[in-house]
């Protein structure tokens, strides 16, 4: 299913600033949130997080479905952890059923990058 790739560029990386960050040498591991659930969020949210002075709440967004090192499913199956994200926040990884993150399921995993793993999942995670 093409809707479940996430896209190259995505619009809110490149207005965040953050595509050379997220194309160093990592590694990575990024939770990408399909077009649905970038679709999901409460109306006008993504538009208003897409101009330029709401920059940094975006940029918190975004660094919250990522963290540093690659971690791939086979490493976190069966357990249930919290982790910091590249927001420093923590998020909580329930992979004892599926894997979860802060209730966001993912859907396809292990997809390997140049610099680390990305996850896709279900639902925008709000730090």
């Amino acid at each position: 299913n093409r809707s479940q790739a996430p896209p190259s560029k995505p619009k809110a990386v490149s207005a965040a600033g953050l595509v050379d960050t997220l194309s160093g040498p990592g590694p990575f591991t990024v939770f990408a949130p399909t077009n649905e659930a970038f679709e999901k969020l409460p109306g006008g949210l993504l538009d208003s997080l897409l101009k330029p002075e709401n920059k940094k709440k975006l940029i918190n967004i975004l660094t919250y479905h990522g963290l540093s090192g690659k971690v791939m499913s086979a490493d976190i199956s069966g357990k249930k952890l919290e982790v910091e994200m590249l927001n420093k926040s923590m998020a909580n990884i329930d992979a004892t059923m599926g894997v979860q993150i802060n209730g966001s399921k993912v859907i396809k995993a292990d997809i390997m990058a140049t610099n680390g793993v990305i996850h896709v999942i279900d639902s925008v995670m709000l730090p």
